[in-house]
């Protein structure tokens, strides 16, 4: 072998394992964003009944924990002009959640702890929000990544979040929610120390680029090459500030409603109406044998199973982009929430009528498993697939000429779908009261008497 082809040989190597690196702390960072900034969120609900006295409803749980991240997704994007600061919001999303656990812990009255719910849902929501516009700080094909990463790590807070509690609970509110009160100072360590900047993508391509590759390819990375630059660029202060008008972010905001805000708030209105208003009502006789008996020893284990197999099913479909699956086709974006429907339909007739006879509550057991994790498949695939469709869209031609627009456009228009998804769980807290009393009078009514015993 000549000495040329050996210099190449190893210039290519080192060049892919640093492509392999960067790209294993791109997703570490972009998983750990996503599970330590939805965590709080899960763990919050997990402490329900621990939080408030027993007469309190705890439906006011779930609104103070997630009205304050509605207020900071409608807030943010729409009303605030100009470039974002990162650094800046993350260490403050860690500081509002770290002071609003710890008001948690250490106040035992009521309204205190709401209040510190309420801090802790706000600096949720202005997290997800920010950290799925920081992937579009990057070119698309690593965007796209960070996106599947990120929901991945989303889904992973539900299952971490409610078995941290169930090992914190013995210790009590105060050690309990002030251990979890630690957490948030996890993102700020993962974004300065962990997470690369969009140039060392940039770099890694241009080092990488006296390799052949199809004309399509070389096109497509050209274009991401580019992109990053300007990412690169438009992070030097300008010497001019510019940002966004209503009129902009209207014209941005129009093309979206139907396309992605529309199936995203329906499957979170179906997905969330079913967890919190017809799931609580699923109850069936105690199971004496097969393995259903070792999990279920009384009516009140029925509900945290469900949530357990939902939480599994969410976690995994939104891992799907991370896993290297393929998305969901742009015209597909609405199956998921016309699943969700149907699936909403079936649960409240299995509630209120039953789908089986009464004698087969094994069959029935197994029906309600099957439907509920479709409908946590369909809830993940949703999410993941509508943020990453956002994040791939290319530029408007008409601000293509201006990278700081370009880049602020971007930001908007990922960040400003957050609140569909909010606003769509919100609703179904509401619908949800009415539901479980509506399903649990059908149920008296044809001798069945369960859901009044918990």
């Amino acid at each position: 072998m000549t000495p040329f082809f050996i210099g190449n040989l190893t210039d290519f190597l080192a060049c892919s394992a640093g492509k392999k690196r960067l790209s294993l702390k791109l997703g570490c960072s972009f998983f750990l964003f996503g599970l330590i900034n939805n965590v709080l969120y899960v763990i919050i609900l997990s402490a329900a009944l621990d939080l408030v006295p027993p007469s309190t409803p705890k439906g006011i749980i779930a609104f103070c924990n997630i009205a304050p991240a509605l207020i900071a997704k409608l807030g943010w994007p729409y009303f605030l002009k100009g470039r974002i600061r990162y650094a800046r919001r993350i260490v403050g999303c860690c500081a509002l959640s770290f002071i609003g656990m710890l008001v948690v812990a250490f106040h035992e009255s009521l309204y205190s702890r709401l209040l510190g719910i309420c801090l802790a849902s706000f600096s949720s929501g202005l997290g997800e929000m920010t950290f799925l516009q920081l992937s579009t700080t990057y070119s698309r094909s690593v965007g796209g990544r960070s996106v599947g990463y990120f929901a991945s790590g989303t889904g992973a807070a539900g299952i971490v979040g409610a078995f941290m509690w169930w090992e914190l609970r013995g210790l009590g509110i105060s050690t309990g929610v002030g251990i979890s009160a630690v957490l948030p100072f996890i993102l700020p360590v993962a974004y300065f120390f962990l997470l690369p900047r969009p140039a060392a993508f940039m770099h890694q391509s241009s080092s990488l680029s006296y390799t052949l590759v199809p004309a399509d390819d070389l096109e497509t990375e050209v274009d991401d090459d580019l992109s990053a630059q300007d990412d690169v660029e438009s992070r030097v202060e300008p010497k001019v500030s510019v940002g966004l008008s209503a009129a902009d972010k209207w014209r941005l905001v129009k093309p979206m409603l139907l396309k992605y805000m529309l199936p995203l708030f329906c499957v979170y209105t179906f997905e969330y109406t079913i967890n919190q208003g017809v799931a609580p009502t699923l109850l069936y006789p105690i199971p004496s044998h097969g393995l259903i008996s070792k999990i279920i020893h009384s009516a009140r284990d029925y509900y945290p199973l469900w949530q357990l197999v939902y939480q599994t099913t969410v976690f995994f479909s939104r891992s799907s982009i991370s896993l290297g699956l393929k998305t969901l086709p742009a015209r597909l974006l609405p199956a998921p929430a016309i699943i969700q429907f149907v699936i909403l339909l079936l649960l409240v007739f299995e509630s209120a009528v039953g789908l089986l006879p009464e004698d087969r509550e094994g069959g029935s057991i197994f029906l309600v498993f099957m439907l509920i994790s479709i409908e946590g498949v369909c809830g993940g695939l949703a999410y993941v697939n509508v943020f990453y469709r956002i994040n791939q869209e290319q530029p408007d031609p008409a601000s293509a000429h201006n990278p700081e627009i370009t880049k602020q456009e971007r930001e908007f228009k990922i960040g400003s779908i957050g609140f569909a998804d909010s606003s769509g769980i919100l609703l179904a807290s509401i619908l949800a009261v009415p539901t479980e009393m509506e399903l649990c009078r059908a149920q008296v009514a044809r001798g069945k008497f369960l859901c009044r015993g918990l």
